[in-house]
């Protein structure tokens, strides 16, 4: 058999094919193993791309917004307060040409207003010329044509924002809402290559390398603006440095770019970026980096600030302009370079960019969650009814108040000047309220809750239920003056000692702050002075059980119908008097006191609106109210309000009344003008005695307020009134000596006497006190008597007569019986 001889080299050759024939079968294994695995990955990665970055559902925060500042001719305002009004609302000051800056001052203005959504619908932008003259609005015209305009509205400055579960703060804008050149810098600084590339760019990298090699830093990034968003966070995906991250942002990169438009990636992006932190806030998209870092919108960047947003990118942590200025500068610097490189400046607008500051303003933005505590919660409060808490927090809503930010500001310092004076006396710890009101429609403009403005948690202006004092007295009077065949502010009351029995067999005893009496007065003098003994007569003739529903109809007040409730006691918080008194201010209206005008959905729609005009007064209760308002305008000139004419606050013709509770524990003031309406409660959280007296406490904080805010004086109809000169308790001629004038409701003035010109009346001196003489009493009226045509139905008064005696009613065991002390 012939022998097979094998060759070497042709066993080497068949050895070396079954080797590569078994890497080709493993590598073909590892690409049929690897694409079984990576397809099915890759289609659950574009199931979430379609998921998430397809809706496109951000949890931006409820924004809440104050009043829009309303101009008019006629309407009180000074140079101050409009510039006030102005900057809360981010206006700068400038050429008055661009949205958003004003020009001019003092007695001339020249305002761009920028429009907005208000719940009325949308108003337009314009250029405003403002001219002010006697703390008045005395010209308004359109700054193009010169046409006079009859009303205007600017837009108003945001006050809050109520965030949700992610304290994310977020201002979300379509793409052509972002100024060009901002999207152009961010391409030329971050991506050259965004509107070609498909996700990613290596030559993108390798210049980003080159770059960074000849700094010696870290100047420019690789990845393109895909990846950097599919990383954001929108997509579930972390920024932690591994090739597991790295591998899933370039498939997400790859697959947003296969599914979507640029111009909706990139406004994805705007929306998104992280641009800061403040506290637990994130600061994500352009338009709320702009407010936080500038405190100014989009539309208002200079070329400077567009650059630093841009930059800050990489690091808004690093390049932090606020701690780390410097790198911050450098930073632009080097945008501002990109872009001039990029051709989008020119070497002048590049010169001048660098030259200018960073442009940072001081704080943050408008962007502090709150910054009004004390409003906000009574916002809340309002709202609570339509919208629980977690239905507000991150829904995107708008809420626009009735705030008035120049009133807000002036009265939280009327409180704070006001309480550092008191307290360099030997005091215990002062504490305020405050609720500062629209008078014609019940708007609350203001609040302070606490001597620290800005303090959460304890809210005095609705918490803090104090006693009140005389605040009540007035609607003693209201219920008198209601019965006008009895009673009118001419009226002799006498204030003398009284005594009242009680059910128990007790007796109360009440006293005049002076622990004085004075006789035969008139009712006018006997409120104006906050005459106890006078008050607690007429208290128990009209029946406090009227004074009870009297209150619990205005405001909701529940009160024991006791005598002492005559002189106050009832516990209430600034909140509940003022919206008692706003009967009073509005010339006998029923106005429920609201915070919020309405509420807009994300899309600026109207959803509610609670800005509906109150119900004309009636006949009766704006006669009493006017009756009663020209009485506490007589306690301003003549009674124990009179330091405010002294504060140069005549001007205004105030009406208002002082209350203090026993031992000086609380010091109260409610007073209101043509205008507005402030109730200011001081006292200590302790209820230790504080010394103060309405007169010397809260009196001086409304006058503060007062002294800075513009307000129309307070003029009071004539309507269903006629005025008298009156002598002891006739009717006279109107140049009688001593004769003084009182208005009477129509039909009810007291008999005519002819004047003797050659007797004064012997009833009462210059400042209309009796000289002791006997006069008849309220119980004994000279006037004539005449029907009660339907006043005894005013306040639920029905047809029961006022009682001859009042019936004596039960104090509640171990309460102490106040004695009103409103005089120092």
């Amino acid at each position: 058999m012939a022998r097979i001889d094998y060759d070497e080299d042709d066993h080497d050759h068949r050895a070396r094919a079954d080797w590569r024939r078994r890497i080709l079968t493993w590598g073909l294994a590892a690409v049929g193993l690897g694409l079984g695995l990576l397809i099915p990955y890759t289609l659950y990665l574009n199931q979430q791309v379609s998921r998430r970055f397809g809706e496109l559902q951000w949890q931006v925060p409820t924004r809440v917004y104050a009043r829009p500042l309303q101009l008019a001719p006629g309407l009180a305002m000074d140079a101050r307060t409009l510039q006030v009004e102005l900057e809360s609302a981010g206006y700068r000051a400038g050429g008055g040409e661009r949205a958003g800056t004003w020009s001019g001052g003092e007695g001339e203005w020249v305002i761009a207003s920028r429009g907005f959504q208000d719940v009325d619908g949308a108003v337009a932008p314009s250029r405003l010329e403002v001219a002010l003259s006697g703390g008045r609005i005395s010209r308004l015209r359109d700054a193009g044509s010169g046409k006079a305009v009859e009303r205007a509205r600017l837009d108003p400055a945001r006050i809050a924002t109520l965030y949700g579960q992610k304290q994310e703060e977020r201002r979300l804008v379509r793409i052509e809402e972002v100024p060009m050149l901002l999207t152009d810098a961010l391409q030329a600084v971050e991506d050259r290559d965004f509107a070609h590339h498909h996700g990613i760019d290596l030559s993108g990298m390798l210049r980003a390398a080159w770059v960074n090699l000849r700094a010696g830093e870290a100047k420019q990034g690789g990845s393109t603006l895909t990846q950097q968003l599919a990383r954001s966070g929108l997509l579930g995906i972390g920024r932690e440095q591994t090739y597991a991250r790295k591998f899933n942002e370039i498939l997400y990169a790859l697959l947003i770019e296969a599914r979507y438009d640029k111009g909706t990636i990139l406004e994805a992006y705007l929306n998104q970026v992280y641009l800061g932190q403040r506290g637990a806030q994130a600061i994500h998209g352009v338009a709320a980096g702009a407010e936080f870092w500038f405190g100014r919108r989009l539309a208002d960047l200079e070329t400077e600030h567009i650059a630093l947003l841009v930059g800050i990118i990489r690091g808004p942590s690093y390049y932090d302009p606020r701690r780390h200025p410097e790198r911050a500068r450098q930073r632009r610097d080097f945008a501002l370079a990109q872009m001039r490189e990029s051709g989008l400046i020119d070497a002048a607008e590049f010169e001048r960019a660098v030259a200018a500051p960073l442009g940072i303003s001081n704080s943050p933005g408008s962007l502090a969650a709150n910054r009004f505590p004390a409003y906000v919660d009574l916002v809340r409060r309002q709202l609570a009814r339509d919208y629980p808490s977690d239905a507000l927090q991150g829904a995107g809503l708008s809420v626009m108040t009735a705030m008035s930010p120049s009133a807000q500001a002036y009265a939280e310092g009327a409180v704070r000047r006001t309480l550092e004076a008191l307290g360099k006396d030997k005091r215990p710890s002062l504490q305020a309220g405050l609720v500062l009101t629209d008078v014609d429609n019940g708007e609350v403009v203001a609040v302070v809750g606490s001597r620290d403005p800005t303090q959460h948690g304890f809210n005095r202006a609705i918490e803090a239920h104090r006693p009140v004092g005389s605040l009540l007295k007035p609607f003693v009077y209201l219920l008198a003056l209601a019965q006008p065949a009895s009673y009118s502010l001419a009226t002799w009351v006498d204030d003398a000692p009284v005594t009242v029995t009680l059910p128990n067999g007790k007796r109360w005893t009440p006293v005049n702050s002076d622990k004085r009496s004075h006789g035969s007065v008139r009712l006018i003098d006997a409120l104006a002075r906050s005459y106890n003994q006078a008050t607690v007569r007429i208290g128990m003739q009209v029946d406090p059980r009227r004074l009870a529903d009297l209150l619990r109809t205005l405001a909701g007040i529940e009160a024991d119908p006791n005598p002492s409730l005559i002189l106050g006691s009832v516990d209430q918080s600034p909140y509940a008097m003022a919206q008692l008194y706003q009967f009073l201010a509005s010339g006998g209206e029923i106005q429920p006191l609201r915070l919020v005008r309405g509420v807009l959905d994300p899309d600026g729609r109207t959803v509610n609106r609670y800005d509906q005009a109150p119900a004309d007064a009636q006949e009766g209760d704006a006669v009493a109210a006017r009756l009663v308002t020209l009485a506490l305008q007589h306690a301003v000139t003549s009674g124990t309000g009179r330091q405010l004419v002294n504060d140069g606050l005549g001007r205004l013709k105030p009406a208002g009344k002082t209350g203090t509770s026993n031992d000086g524990r609380d010091s109260w003031f409610a007073g209101w003008t043509g205008d507005h309406l402030a109730v200011v409660w001081i006292g200590n959280d302790q209820n230790e005695s504080t010394g103060l007296y309405g007169a010397t406490g809260a009196m001086r904080a409304w006058s503060d307020l007062f002294v800075r805010l513009p307000s129309a004086p307070l003029e009071v109809g004539d309507g269903g009134l006629d005025w008298q000169s009156v002598v002891q308790s006739f009717s006279t001629d109107s140049g009688c000596p001593q004769a003084r004038r009182f208005p009477f409701v129509e039909g009810f003035a007291p008999p005519y006497q002819p004047c003797d010109y050659g007797r004064p009346d012997p009833y009462y001196d210059a400042y209309g006190e009796s000289d002791g003489a006997q006069v008849p009493q309220q119980g004994q009226p000279a006037q004539q008597q005449a029907p009660a045509r339907g006043w005894r139905r005013w306040f639920g008064l029905g047809n029961r007569e006022p009682p001859a005696e009042a019936a004596p009613v039960a104090e509640p065991e171990g309460q102490p019986v106040p004695q009103s002390e409103d005089e120092p």
